[in-house]
């Protein structure tokens, strides 16, 4: 308990500094988290559960509650195709630069790496559109593809993993690697993108309908609030459950609960829904990034210093040619 305590008072404090000094507080987080991993004063572990199931799903429902659909429907074109071909591309640009100038990390896993690394995380950008007065359509954008390419990536990541161990099967006993059993696995691959995330789609349309229904026959705020918070987790937990996109159900269901919510909700209950995941997104944001700092080896940081700036400027590269290409397409 004291622990949360010391951590929820870390991440105020750094909140407000980089406030003062104009900085993301994401970024300063990062580095505070650098600093205290020589200590390791809270002794807690970033794992998959910790990010998949209690991190990841308040922080998509709460960016897709403030898309506005009707700015989002004039840039879902150039969405699509960021969050899927530009991903993919992003993807193969990383990992085959990674390939080239690294003798130690095979071509698969260097996808694997380019597959993480794909997502964009508009915190930053987002803040400093709304200081600059940025127009709305381009927040909108950048918004929207950065929680469809979440589902994207983590899709393109089990895939790549999938040809991993169908590679290393293959190479099993020196027999090396079964191009055909790989290129096999890729087509089948294709038809399972599709299922794991139009299903997940379907899944939070589903939920987002009927949470929807439920708001429109009640009136209490707390209840509400509630309600949204069985939205936001069950569709991630129930889309899982069928080995469809967590992720792009949650999506859906914020999608169509800040759509609705205007004629389904009074006035204070929506300010209340919309105060209440934007405290809720902040502490996770808070508290994943913190951690991301902590869980960094100083001398693993400082062993791999010249793959890592090879990997930040791969990463500019592929992001510069993807969003290029979308947009001469779009």
């Amino acid at each position: 308990e004291l622990t949360i305590v010391e951590l929820l008072l870390l991440v105020s404090v750094v909140a407000m500094f980089a406030r003062w000094i104009r900085i993301p507080y994401t970024v300063v987080l990062v580095l505070v988290g650098l600093l205290l991993s020589f200590t390791d004063p809270f002794h807690l572990e970033l794992t998959p559960e910790i990010i998949l199931l209690i991190i990841l799903p308040p922080l998509v429902f709460e960016a897709a509650l403030h898309i506005e659909v009707k700015v989002f429907r004039k840039v879902i074109g150039p969405v699509l195709l960021m969050a899927v071909p530009g991903v993919l591309i992003v993807c193969f640009i990383v990992g085959g630069i990674l390939n080239l100038v690294s003798n130690e990390l095979m071509w698969q896993t260097a996808l694997i790496f380019g597959a993480l690394i794909a997502a964009t995380d508009p915190v930053a950008v987002v803040s400093l559109f709304k200081t600059l007065g940025a127009p709305k359509r381009l927040a909108t954008l950048v918004e929207s593809e950065s929680i469809f390419n979440d589902g994207t990536t983590i899709v393109i990541f089990n895939i790549m993993v999938g040809v991993l161990f169908v590679s290393s099967a293959g190479g099993h006993g020196g027999a090396g690697i079964v191009d055909g059993d790989v290129v096999d696995f890729l087509g089948r691959s294709v038809f399972e993108f599709l299922r794991v995330a139009l299903g997940g789609v379907a899944v939070g349309v589903a939920i987002g309908i009927v949470g929807d229904r439920i708001f429109s026959m009640i009136d209490d705020h707390l209840i509400e609030v509630t309600v949204s918070t069985v939205i936001a987790y069950g569709s991630y937990v129930l889309a899982e459950s069928f080995h469809l996109s967590g992720v792009l159900a949650v999506v859906m269901a914020g999608i169509i609960v800040g759509m609705r919510s205007s004629g389904t909700m009074s006035p204070t209950t929506r300010m209340v829904l919309i105060n209440f995941w934007e405290y809720v997104a902040f502490l996770a944001n808070s508290i994943v990034f913190i951690l991301i700092g902590m869980e960094v080896q100083f001398s693993s940081l400082v062993s791999g210093i010249f793959l890592i700036f090879i990997a930040v400027g791969a990463v500019l590269l592929a992001r510069a040619v993807s969003v290029y290409a979308v947009n001469c397409v779009a």
